[in-house]
């Protein structure tokens, strides 16, 4: 049986890093005391004012180099011979021992929008789909160290989570009885969001809003969708004229009754409620045709 382990992830944890404007003002003090000594060597004091010259010349360089800048929302991640020592999230100059590694890194919002991606949806109907999402780092540890590179793994993470959700609904619904894609875009967005979160904490990174950018059947398909929606269309305008057809007839019979304006036996009302159908609901303008005759 073979036996998987896995690491711990990583942790973000506080570095002790140091007010880098002393340690620059201690530099350029050792840098003016090593010239002086050095001048005053070669002037005459000997070489030993030359030595301890060059000697301070080192220790200056030595400050110099630990030193470095974090603007806004950057970071810096530092690292003694490979082991991480701590995340250093003060802005302004700094500066820590110079055998350790500093791995700056940003904490700005980013702004991502995927490919379009083909996916068959709850039906099986093969729809694109490609997403926006703002996204930030967290956890700088977990970033940098838990995967090879956060911004690729970001970019691969969207596209499995949009083929997820993709999946989960259908396009569309013309009874409008289920959650779709097109139609349940804030539902549908917040899933979409709350997958990614879950894909993307391994790398310390959260989602702070996503959504569609664009959303359509795949072109194989389309003209045949669009003739089924229009074909739905038409028959949900048909059932609402009829059914204001009939209510209309109905008013008509029952105040010719009411007033007793006209006395119709079964047949004569048979005509009449084909002849308002008609009019009623027909595509056209109708011409009227007056009877001058008996009404029997």
């Amino acid at each position: 049986m073979d036996i998987v382990t896995r690491t711990a992830p990583s942790r973000e944890t506080p570095a002790s890093g140091g007010n880098g404007l002393i340690m620059l003002l201690l530099a350029l003090f050792l840098l003016g005391a090593a010239a002086w000594n050095f001048i005053a060597g070669v002037a005459g004091s000997g070489p030993g004012g030359i030595l301890f010259g060059i000697l301070l010349g080192f220790v200056a360089l030595f400050v110099l180099v630990g030193l470095y800048s974090l603007q806004p929302n950057e970071a810096a991640a530092i690292t003694l011979f490979g082991a991480y020592r701590g995340t250093d999230r003060t802005n302004g100059l700094r500066w820590v021992w110079p055998w350790m590694g500093k791995k700056k890194i940003s904490l700005r919002a980013n702004n991502l929008i995927s490919q379009q991606v083909k996916v068959n949806d709850l039906r099986g109907n093969p729809v694109e789909i490609a997403a926006q999402l703002v996204w930030r780092v967290t956890d700088t540890a977990q970033a940098l160290f838990d995967v090879d590179d956060y911004r690729t793994f970001v970019t691969a993470q969207v596209e499995v989570a949009v083929r997820t959700i993709g999946a989960r609904y259908p396009y569309d619904d013309f009874e409008h009885k289920e959650v779709t894609l097109r139609g349940d875009h804030d539902r549908v967005s917040g899933e979409l969001r709350t997958e990614l979160i879950e894909r993307l904490s391994v790398a310390g990174i959260t989602v702070d809003e996503c959504g569609f950018t664009h959303l359509a059947y795949a072109p194989e398909i389309a003209g045949a969708m669009l003739r089924r929606q229009q074909a739905a269309a038409v028959v949900a305008a048909r059932e609402t004229l009829v059914a204001g057809a009939v209510g209309m007839v109905e008013m008509a019979l029952a105040q010719l009754s009411e007033k007793q304006v006209v006395e119709l036996d079964d047949e004569r009302k048979a005509a009449m409620v084909s002849n308002l159908m008609v009019v009623l609901c027909g595509e056209r303008d109708t011409q009227p045709v007056v009877n001058a005759g008996s009404l029997y």
